[in-house]
């Protein structure tokens, strides 16, 4: 016969028994958001007129897109600074730059190449940048998040199986480990006197966890 001590040491031990499982869970999303920084670099000795020319150039790209419907556009870099060559040790002076790079941001997916030709067609001559973006990344995240949820506790239960134990149903500690969106596709550019194709391809949206349950 156990005495009531004994008994309370038994139940113990046997509630300090518990199981790690992790789980993953992944949902592709498709991107509804483009964002192009592009712009216009101008050189030159005379520091005003480079500056004027620039203003003038970026001003008709950003008239240009509007009229497309593009409305989302802000200046994402401004830099005027000295240009400089080396040559056998020396410095040499080749005058200034004026580089202006705007970021435009659409939800008009098929619109991206065009927009694109569209500036290069007005006079920018940098394409710094074309990615694509998920709006609503908080919705997919907690779709990823429930399927990872599934995937730990149904492994801690086949692991429970296995072994004849009796799986408590609620676990003692949960730990969420989230990523950032990785972008699967990469974008294409073409050639020659057609619309610049542009794939925004798909976005992948991860959750991990980590659970630990108690067993008997």
């Amino acid at each position: 016969m156990y005495d009531n001590n004994e008994r309370q040491r038994d139940n113990k031990s046997v509630t300090n028994n518990s199981l790690t499982v992790t789980g993953r869970g992944s949902v592709t999303a498709i991107p509804d958001i483009a964002i192009i920084r592009l712009g216009v670099m101008s050189t030159g000795d005379n520091l005003s007129f480079i500056q004027e020319e620039n203003a003038r150039t970026s001003q008709m790209i950003i008239d240009g897109l509007r009229q497309m419907g593009v409305d989302d556009i802000k200046t994402y870099q401004y830099i005027v600074d000295k240009q400089y060559d080396y040559e056998n040790g020396n410095r040499i002076d080749r005058g200034y730059f004026v580089r202006n790079i705007l970021e435009i941001r659409t939800d008009m997916l098929d619109m991206t190449g065009t927009i694109i030709d569209t500036a290069v067609s007005l006079g920018a001559n940098l394409i710094e940048l074309i990615t694509f973006e998920v709006s609503a990344t908080d919705n997919y995240y907690l779709e990823a998040l429930n399927i990872a949820l599934h995937k730990a506790t149904d492994k801690a239960r086949s692991i429970a199986n296995e072994f004849g134990a009796m799986l408590n149903a609620l676990p003692i500690r949960i730990v969420e480990n989230s990523s950032s969106p990785t972008p699967i596709s990469r974008t294409f550019f073409g050639e020659g006197q057609y619309t610049t194709p542009i794939e925004p391809g798909t976005t992948q949206i991860e959750a991990s966890v980590i659970l630990e349950f108690t067993y008997l």
